[in-house]
């Protein structure tokens, strides 16, 4: 229940005719136009509960029916833990929550910003600033290690983040067919992956209202398993999607209620995270990017899920900018502070830059304190009656001061935000500090923090089976 005593910002972006509005769109999309699906099986499962007349080889008409239906039978709420086994947040019933990654191919250095491809030294030194960082909830597939047999990427990489963080995980598998040889290492490491689940398995469909084989394939390992899923699309405005927000909102639903059918027809009850990376595509430089209207869409989609009380995953407002730069600061701050004061559940890829082909640990560190602020706002203050301090103000009285206040006394650690490596400078102090731009400080401090990074207690014995595990499969 809220304090009536606590002030809090709230953002809303959709009244609930507009909410009937994008339902009601979206089903008219899966009913008249379908989807196409690239596994058999599945096309299969849809005929045994529509019938013929809404299969026409592999494309598939879906009836509001059925997706009614599909919407009450997910969970509304999912619990995750981290691979000790315990708790750390409830999708679906509780704050926003953030992760680091996501797939980069290249390597960011912090003092040069030179780019490198991403190997396993780098994958091992972001996954432990990731775990440092506290308010980083998840790991996601941080990069694509190159400095090892390509067959084999996902599976040393996967290694790397397990025996580095203790973190939930986030997996994007870039080989289809690996993808069951990397959740039986995993099963191998640590037992039992669904009673307490820490691995979350990431999915993609082919936008526009492509349901792929290798992706199905995929959810049907990870739900077979009792895994919960992300189930997220990515558009490309005026290329993928149609040009105007609207039409991009509304044909990422119809897809994402396409994949939330999928997946219950898989297993009833199956758990399932759905989501958007709503980007747009600028056809004079061919490159895609978020747009201010992007992270609408995202809270747009945020609200939705909320109320067809399914968890929601959205965007980071990463892959702007050239690193830690202001380009990269405008979106992160706008995605993340808005995200903060609203339905959005996890933002899972943080600190990816250069169209999200490389990943800076500076850009980590910065937007580590981006949401520090933003979630200090969303938090808001108090009015209680011993926050006011009436007694603190009699005291004091007209042209007093509160500098030994008991309010003063009791909150002065805490009453404001310190940030770890931007200082309070005057500009005498700046200019005696020979005029430092605010980001070399903040690289000095990354450099510092990389450098004192530590690994979990079992690491060794993670990395010794894990390798033995990848050699045998390998054999």
């Amino acid at each position: 229940m809220t304090n009536p005593f606590t002030i809090q910002p709230a953002l809303t972006v959709l009244s609930a005719e507009q909410i009937q509005t994008i339902h009601q769109d979206s089903l008219k999309i899966l009913f008249d136009t379908g989807i196409r699906v690239d596994s058999p099986q599945i096309v299969e499962r849809f005929r045994q509960k529509t019938g013929d007349k809404m299969i026409d080889g592999n494309r598939v008409r879906i009836p509001p029916e059925l997706v009614e239906w599909v919407i009450k039978s997910a969970p509304s709420v999912i619990d995750i833990f981290d691979r000790t086994g315990k708790h750390i947040f409830s999708l679906g019933n509780d704050r926003i929550r953030f992760g680091i990654g996501v797939t980069t191919l290249f390597y960011q250095d912090p003092v040069t910003d030179d780019v490198t491809p991403f190997a396993r030294r780098h994958m091992q030194e972001l996954v432990r600033l990731g775990h440092a960082l506290p308010n980083f909830d998840v790991i996601s597939t941080v990069g694509i290690v190159q400095d090892v047999d390509a067959d084999l990427t996902d599976l040393y990489g996967t290694l790397e983040m397990a025996a580095n963080t203790t973190k939930p995980l986030v997996l994007l598998v870039s080989k289809e067919e690996r993808y069951p040889d990397v959740l039986n290492m995993l099963e191998h490491l640590a037992g039992d992956l669904a009673s307490k689940p820490w691995v979350i398995s990431y999915f993609n469909p082919v936008t526009p209202l492509v349901m792929n084989k290798g992706t199905i394939d995929k959810m049907e390992d990870a739900i077979r398993r009792g895994l919960p899923v992300i189930f997220s699309n990515y558009s490309m405005a005026g290329a993928s999607t149609p040009i105007t927000a609207g039409g991009t909102l509304v044909l990422m639903m119809a897809e994402l209620l396409a994949g939330l059918t999928i997946s219950q027809l898989i297993k009833e009850g199956a758990p399932i995270i759905l989501g958007m990376l709503p980007a747009f595509f600028d056809m004079k430089t061919m490159m895609n990017f978020y747009d201010p209207l992007s992270l609408m869409l995202n809270l747009s989609c945020a609200e939705m899920m909320a109320h067809y009380h399914l968890p929601h995953c959205g965007t980071s407002g990463s892959g702007t900018g050239w690193g830690p730069d202001l380009l990269a600061a405008e979106t992160y701050w706008m995605n993340h502070l808005t995200a903060c004061m609203s339905k959005v559940g996890l933002c899972p890829f943080v600190g990816d830059t250069l169209g999200s082909k490389a990943i800076s640990a500076v850009n980590l560190v910065y937007v580590h304190e981006i949401i520090s602020q933003a979630l200090r706002f969303a938090d808001g203050f108090s009015i209680a009656e011993e926050q006011i301090g009436l007694d603190d103000i009699q005291k004091a009285g007209p042209g007093g001061s509160f500098l030994s206040a008991k309010l003063t006394m009791k909150n002065y650690r805490t009453a404001y935000y310190t940030s770890p490596f931007f200082p309070r400078w005057s500009m005498e102090k700046w200019q005696a500090q020979n005029r430092p731009p605010a980001v070399e400080l903040l690289r000095k401090y990354t450099v510092e923090l990389l450098s004192q990074l530590s690994t979990p207690a079992d690491h060794d014995d993670f990395m010794a089976r894990g390798e033995s595990f990848i050699r045998s499969t390998n054999a």
